[in-house]
């Protein structure tokens, strides 16, 4: 196995060969899979990985739940709805649609799914944001801290697939860090392991790619 300096000296290669940018911007791994049939539904990578590290950038989460919940959230939530609100998005697809987009993870009270899902399913379920059922009254706290530093790994049904790793200002050892927990999780949700592997390239948002060794994975 390669050295964890390798891997520090391809993430290294990443920041200084792809142009400085107005924002800072993710790095984030494309993953090309074989010999894996994706067209049957459980074959498909659909993970949520919480990285050591952090994402590097602030995640936004929204509350749907009662007072009581929502009382308990302030501070740690960056949107704060009632069952009350749920009318209104059902009425207003459109302005929904704006707010699933400006929300990377939601949270609910669990009496609520229901009407969530048959209210709102058909925007939150192809993004792959269905709410995080919480009992009533529970506290969020400690599920929203957890998902400000996740990151979604979904293949769909597609051989190649991207997953954020943290960002261009982030230390390179705090990035090898999540890379190594994504991979972990990846390959053991697969049959093969490495073996369902072809390549692994880490890139910037908008910088050029580089082929990621995967000897130098732990």
């Amino acid at each position: 196995m390669a050295s964890k300096k390798e891997l520090l000296a391809q993430i290294d290669q990443v920041k200084s060969t792809s142009k400085e940018r107005k924002f800072n911007e993710s790095i984030e791994l494309a993953i090309n899979m074989k010999e894996i049939d994706l067209s049957d539904p459980k074959n498909r990578i659909n993970e949520e990985i919480p990285l050591p590290k952090g994402r590097g950038k602030d995640l936004k989460v929204a509350v749907i739940g009662t007072q009581e919940m929502t009382g308990k959230a302030k501070g740690s939530a960056d949107f704060l709805y009632g069952p009350e609100d749920l009318g209104k998005f059902g009425e207003d697809k459109k302005a929904f649609k704006k707010l699933a987009s400006q929300v990377d993870y939601f949270v609910a009270e669990s009496t609520l799914m229901a009407n969530i899902g048959k209210s709102l399913g058909q925007v939150l379920g192809p993004r792959g944001k269905i709410p995080k059922p919480l009992p009533p009254g529970q506290d969020p706290s400690g599920l929203i801290v957890n998902l400000k530093r996740t990151v979604r790994a979904r293949s769909r049904d597609k051989k190649t697939f991207h997953v954020p790793v943290g960002t261009r200002q982030m230390d390179s050892a705090d990035v090898a860090e999540n890379i190594n927990a994504v991979i972990r999780r990846i390959v053991g949700k697969l049959e093969k392991g490495y073996g369902n592997i072809d390549s692994i390239y880490i890139k910037t948002t908008m910088g050029k790619p580089v082929k990621l060794s995967l000897e130098v994975l732990e």
